[in-house]
C-alpha cells in the first residue's frame, strides 16, 4: 500500500491518528479527536515524503552494495585503489540530490 498521505500528515503531527482511504488526500478520516490538518498544507509536504522515500531505497541499494564489498576493506586485506574509489563513489551517491528526478536519475558505478 501507498501510504505517502499518512506520511505526510505524520511528519506534520507525527501523533495524529488517521485513516486514508485509497491514499486519497479527500478521504481522510480524523480519529481520537485528531485536529485536522488543512489539504494544502498535506499536499505541501507531498513532495518531501515522496523525495524522503525515493532516497530512503536509493539508500537501501547503496548501502547493500558496500555490504557486499566490506569484506574488501578488512585490515587484513589490501584495498585496490579501484575498489577504494568505488566504495567511496557509493557513500558520495546521496550528494547533491534534492529531488525525486534526481534520485531517479543516479547511475550506480561499476564494481571493478
Amino acid at each position: 500500500m501507498n501510504d505517502t498521505v499518512i506520511k505526510a500528515i505524520l511528519k506534520i503531527n507525527p501523533y495524529a491518528q488517521i485513516s486514508v482511504s485509497d491514499d486519497d488526500i479527500n478521504q481522510i478520516t480524523w480519529e481520537n479527536g485528531t485536529t485536522p490538518i488543512p489539504v494544502a498544507d498535506i499536499q505541501a509536504q507531498l513532495p518531501i515524503v515522496e523525495f524522503d522515500m525515493a532516497m530512503k531505497d536509493l539508500r537501501s541499494t547503496r548501502n547493500k552494495l558496500l555490504s557486499d564489498t566490506d569484506h574488501y576493506a578488512f585490515s587484513d586485506q589490501t584495498l585496490s585503489d579501484d575498489m577504494r574509489t568505488y566504495r567511496q563513489s557509493l557513500r558520495d551517491i546521496t550528494n547533491g540530490l534534492t529531488t525525486v528526478a534526481d534520485v531517479e536519475a543516479v547511475v550506480f558505478p561499476t564494481k571493478p
